[in-house]
């Protein structure tokens, strides 16, 4: 008897207000990765009306004075107001009419260096009560990663589905051509039926676009529904039975911080599997490598990715866990929900032998030091396939995993 249902997924634009906050503090990380690799930061941000308020623990160890254990003021180092205002300016709010414009922020900057405490848990060195030599996890906390076979991108189609929509509304924007009324802000949304576990159609798709004052309803939703859904949505699951819900309450002209305040990592189930994987609830923007609730997170996507690439199952996720300064995990979990070829206890095995799960591993295999997060920022941190900086979007070791599997 075949099992049905359907589910949804949501994705955001770069100009929603979290993700204006995510953006900002992923820059912010950039910047400081540029001049120092081994950089530790951990940014937020909050934005609301015309203000950008960022706050967090940065350290440069290149300009550090280890025996004052002080840095130069951040300042110092890095023009925050100018990583900021290209952040704002690259997204896209620098219309006449905009409240939160990138030219007219007031900045207010409460940044300070890491604690020693922290740091001595992390860092390879010895330190009082230490047991190891080892870099260890930035903290406690338990991570996932998931895969499926829904997409050429091993993601779930609700989500990958709804990142398309938005990625499109943006790219229309900023080409300049056509909907010259499009704004930064948008939401999107797709609900898929499957059977049997496998997508089959396409139940409905929502998209809530900001805009300018000036467009009528009808031209919003023809626009959308006829040169962005229909040109990036797969036409055999659109039928004449999906429903269409384009700017659901009539009009949105007031978008942004303008109207609603922004927070970094508020959207992580946008940034991860739209709700089909599970999450274990860690923000990943701002965060340096060391933060396991990012570089963890990136690890068990490559490790799901490529136990579905090797065929040995259709859905993986894995989940594994953290003691703070303690450099392996605590538990390595794996869960194929049925469709392994061989029992989860042998797929668990052939990744144990192949992945190392150490923190300071997991940075070198996946080559982490770099100021590549900017491009994780938006429209999900997993299924980008085509850029190869994102590491942990490689199948590169779906060979090796089917023979430890043998």
């Amino acid at each position: 008897m075949s099992r049905s249902y359907i589910f949804s997924s949501e994705s955001v634009g770069e100009g929603h207000p979290d993700k204006v906050c995510d953006t900002i503090s992923d820059a912010i990380l950039d910047a400081c990765l540029a001049i120092d690799p081994k950089s530790r930061v951990a940014c937020e941000t909050f934005a609301k009306s015309n203000v950008v308020v960022v706050g967090g623990e940065i350290t440069i160890p290149k300009l550090q004075n280890k025996k004052l254990g002080t840095t130069k003021p951040i300042d110092e180092v890095i023009n925050v107001g100018k990583v900021i205002r290209d952040a704002v300016r690259g997204i896209g709010y620098t219309n006449d009419d905009d409240v939160f414009h990138a030219d007219k922020l007031f900045i207010n900057n409460y940044l300070t260096i890491q604690s020693p405490d922290i740091a001595q848990g992390v860092d390879a060195a010895e330190a009082e009560g230490k047991k190891h030599g080892e870099q260890g996890a930035g903290d406690q906390g338990i991570m996932f990663g998931f895969a499926c076979d829904d997409t050429p991108e091993l993601m779930p189609a609700p989500i990958m589905y709804a990142h398309r929509l938005g990625r499109e509304l943006t790219r229309i924007r900023k080409a300049g051509k056509l909907a010259k009324w499009l704004r930064p802000d948008a939401k999107s949304q797709v609900s898929v039926e499957y059977v049997d576990g496998k997508p089959t159609r396409i139940v409905n798709v929502v998209i809530s676009t900001q805009h300018a004052a000036d467009v009528s309803h009808a031209e919003i939703e023809k626009f959308c529904i006829e040169q962005v859904i229909k040109k990036v949505l797969p036409k055999d699951m659109l039928t004449k039975e999906t429903e269409y819900l384009i700017n659901p309450t009539g009009k949105f002209v007031v978008g942004g911080p303008q109207g609603d305040s922004g927070l970094t990592g508020r959207k992580i189930i946008v940034d991860s599997y739209g709700g089909m994987g599970r999450h274990g609830g860690g923000a990943f923007s701002g965060k340096d490598p060391s933060k396991v609730d990012r570089s963890a997170a990136y690890m068990g996507r490559w490790v799901a990715k490529n136990v579905v690439a090797s065929g040995l199952a259709s859905k993986c996720e894995v989940q594994f866990a953290y003691a703070i300064g303690h450099p392996e995990p605590v538990s390595v979990h794996v869960d194929t929900f049925g469709t392994g070829t061989i029992g989860d206890e042998k797929i668990l095995a052939a990744v144990l032998k192949v992945f190392s799960f150490k923190p300071a591993d997991i940075v070198k295999q996946l080559n982490l030091l770099r100021p590549i997060y900017s491009k994780t920022t938006n429209y999900g941190h997993f299924g980008k396939i085509d850029d190869q900086d994102l590491t942990w979007e490689l199948t590169n070791k779906a060979e090796a995993l089917k023979k430890a599997a043998k």
